[in-house]
């Protein structure tokens, strides 16, 4: 790890290769403290293999993956084992302090309370947190999946597609209070999405990964037709209308398009 002050996670030149199929090579990518960084690219790129990297659950097949402090994990998808219907959401926040081991909570029942009631607050659940998790809504199910990766205090949070389904409003407020935990604890974000408009005032730097090549910038830098159209080796255009970046010409150019202005 460099001895660089507030880096939390470090890649040095990193290949990552799938069967015979390279996902990038000669990643190098330090990641700071109160960092938001966006990765986008098309499905097959390598962004949920990157978070896996940082998680330790997945080697690289060159170069270093140096991860310092604590981290916790926003998953695409959240399997319980549990009946979503007989759990609540407190419940499924705990399982952040002690994993699913009920006895475990129980023997030590002031701190593991008092920590699940601090994850909740961050993220402003504390008022749903005893009803039963299946009836929550799709927003309220997804800030408590956040309190359970906070319960760890993490220095970094890996995200992957947490907005996945939600509407507007409900992405709008999960942006909202991650970017207040960045803030005020100094905890790195990874974001992986498929739309760079939702996240694009929060976002630090973006790494888009695509046709097994990447580039890591702002997103002033990245987020243009010359830059997309040498990582793709074909034409992609990038416009702005108001606010919104609408780009065109990649293989699922849905993945930084807002729909409602390609109108789809």
């Amino acid at each position: 790890m460099s001895d660089t002050p507030g880096v939390v996670a470090e890649l040095t030149d990193v290949e990552l290769t799938l069967g015979n199929r390279p996902l990038w090579r000669g990643l190098t990518l330090s990641i700071e403290r109160g960092e938001f960084i966006a990765v986008l690219g098309p499905n097959g790129s390598g962004k949920t293999s990157l978070l896996r990297m940082l998680l330790g659950q997945l080697p690289a097949t060159t170069g270093s993956v140096e991860v310092a402090g604590n981290v916790g994990y926003v998953p695409q998808q959240h399997a319980d084992d549990a009946d979503p219907l007989a759990i609540r959401g407190r419940d499924l926040v705990g399982f952040g302090v002690d994993g699913a081991s009920w006895g475990v909570g129980w023997r030590h029942h002031r701190t593991r309370r008092a920590l699940v009631d601090a994850a909740l607050a961050q993220v402003d659940a504390s008022g749903f947190a005893d009803r039963p998790f299946g009836l929550l809504s799709g927003g309220e199910q997804q800030r408590l999946r956040i309190a359970q990766a906070l319960t760890r205090d993490p220095d970094l949070l890996l995200c992957d597609e947490p907005l996945s389904s939600l509407d507007p409003g409900s992405s709008q407020r999960i942006l909202e209070l991650l970017d207040q935990r960045r803030r005020l604890a100094g905890t790195a974000l990874v974001f992986v999405t498929h739309e760079i408009n939702p996240v694009l005032p929060y976002v630090d730097r973006v790494l888009y990964l695509a046709g097994g090549r990447f580039v890591v910038g702002t997103p002033a830098d990245v987020m243009t037709s010359e830059v997309l159209t040498a990582l793709y080796g074909s034409r992609v255009d990038v416009a702005r209308i108001g606010d919104r970046l609408v780009v065109l010409g990649t293989e699922d150019g849905h993945h930084c398009a807002d729909e409602s202005v390609l109108g789809g």
